[in-house]
C-alpha cells in the first residue's frame, strides 16, 4: 500500500516538473496536469465543466476545471486507490461516496467510466465539493487519501 502511495507521489512530482513541455505531447502522458487549458481532449459530460484525463506509469489522473478554466481539483487513481492531489482551488474538498449515498440535488455529473463517476456539488460560498462516486464494499478502500 505504501509503495503505491510513494509511486503516485513520484508520478505527481514528475508531472508537475514536466508541466512546461511542448504542447504536442500526447494525452497518454500526464503533461499538462494542473493547467487551465491542457492540450488534451475535454471529456466532460457537462458544458459547465471541463474534465481532462491523463495516464502515466499505470496511474490515471482526472482533473476538473470550471467553465472559465479554473482548476477545481484533480485525483490520481492507481490499483483501485484514489488519491486527491494538491492541485486546484477545491483540492481539499474531494470525497468518495458509494452509489447509494445521497448526492446533493444541485450536483452536476461531469465524468464517468466503468469504475467511478465524478460529481461537482457547488457550495454557497463559491467553492465546490468534488465527489468520486463508486460502488465500494471495503471501508479501507472507500475513502480518498491526501498526499
Amino acid at each position: 500500500m505504501r509503495s503505491i502511495y510513494n509511486r503516485t507521489l513520484l508520478s505527481v512530482a514528475l508531472v508537475i516538473g514536466c508541466g512546461t513541455a511542448a504542447a504536442s505531447t500526447p494525452s497518454s502522458t500526464a503533461v499538462g496536469l494542473g493547467q487551465s487549458w491542457p492540450n488534451t481532449t475535454d471529456v466532460s459530460a457537462s458544458s459547465q465543466y471541463h474534465v481532462y484525463l491523463f495516464d502515466r506509469a499505470g496511474v490515471r489522473y482526472v482533473q476538473v476545471n470550471d467553465a472559465a478554466g479554473t482548476v477545481r481539483g484533480a485525483i490520481a487513481v492507481v490499483d483501485g486507490e484514489t488519491l486527491d492531489l494538491p492541485i486546484g482551488v477545491d483540492a481539499s474538498r474531494w470525497r468518495r461516496v458509494s452509489e447509494t449515498a445521497a448526492i446533493p440535488a444541485e450536483s452536476t455529473s461531469v465524468y464517468s467510466d466503468d469504475a467511478m463517476r465524478v460529481v461537482v456539488a457547488p457550495q454557497p460560498d463559491g467553492a465546490a465539493s468534488l465527489l468520486v462516486v463508486t460502488e465500494c464494499n471495503d471501508p479501507t478502500k472507500c475513502s480518498i487519501r491526501g498526499p
